[in-house]
């Protein structure tokens, strides 16, 4: 049985207008191509408008929408849920899903890709994602292969539980790209060790 969920982070940001910053790095985590927030500003800024007071010589910033997230992990750190005002993305860590450097499923790992398949069949989508991950321990080419075969044995127990040919399925192996925790530490590369399963929200 999958362990209750507990909240950890949970934030949310509509419209954002501003002064127009300097260049500066962008200090946000990568994330796997496709998968960016493609929201756009729902309404227009009147930079003329008295009320904003801006300083002289100042100017505004152009207008966009910053994805609302909801990110839940159980307390093992097993499990990630995050809800954004698009997409569902379940992260399972590769430990709760296989052995070591195998991509052969556990029971327990069936159960809980079950529960994901429910998620699905409740948002009604017709696309999903499933991205696999490994730390940055052996070597990069090991690790790509190892994550595709990880994210096709997900993919595969999910067709089966949904048994849907209208669902169409994104499977990628990303290796250690995109690593989402510090792999110096092996908390870290557990974290990173990972399959991702995401798919659009269609129901509230």
């Amino acid at each position: 049985m999958t362990p209750r969920l507990t909240l950890v982070v949970a934030a949310a940001a509509l419209v954002v207008g501003g002064l127009a910053p300097a260049a500066a790095a962008d200090t946000a985590p990568s994330v796997p191509p496709g998968t960016e927030p493609t929201a756009t500003a729902p309404v227009e800024v009147d930079p003329n408008d008295p009320d904003l007071k801006l300083p002289e010589g100042g100017t505004l910033a152009e207008p966009k929408v910053l994805d609302i997230k909801q990110v839940v992990e159980d307390e093992s750190g097993d499990e990630r849920r995050e809800d954004t005002n698009a997409d569902v993305t379940f992260a399972l860590q590769a430990e709760v899903l296989f052995g070591k450097d195998s991509a052969r499923l556990g029971a327990e790992a069936k159960a809980r890709i079950g529960a994901i398949a429910q998620e699905i069949k409740k948002q009604n989508t017709t696309v999903v994602r499933v991205f696999g991950f490994t730390d940055n321990l052996g070597s990069s080419a090991h690790g790509d292969v190892l994550s595709k075969q990880r994210a096709d044995a997900v993919q595969a127990e999910l067709a089966g539980d949904l048994n849907n040919p209208g669902i169409t399925f994104e499977v990628r192996g990303y290796g250690e790209q995109y690593p989402i925790s510090d792999n110096s530490t092996e908390a870290g590369r557990k974290k990173n060790r990972r399959v991702e399963v995401t798919f659009p929200r269609t129901a509230g």
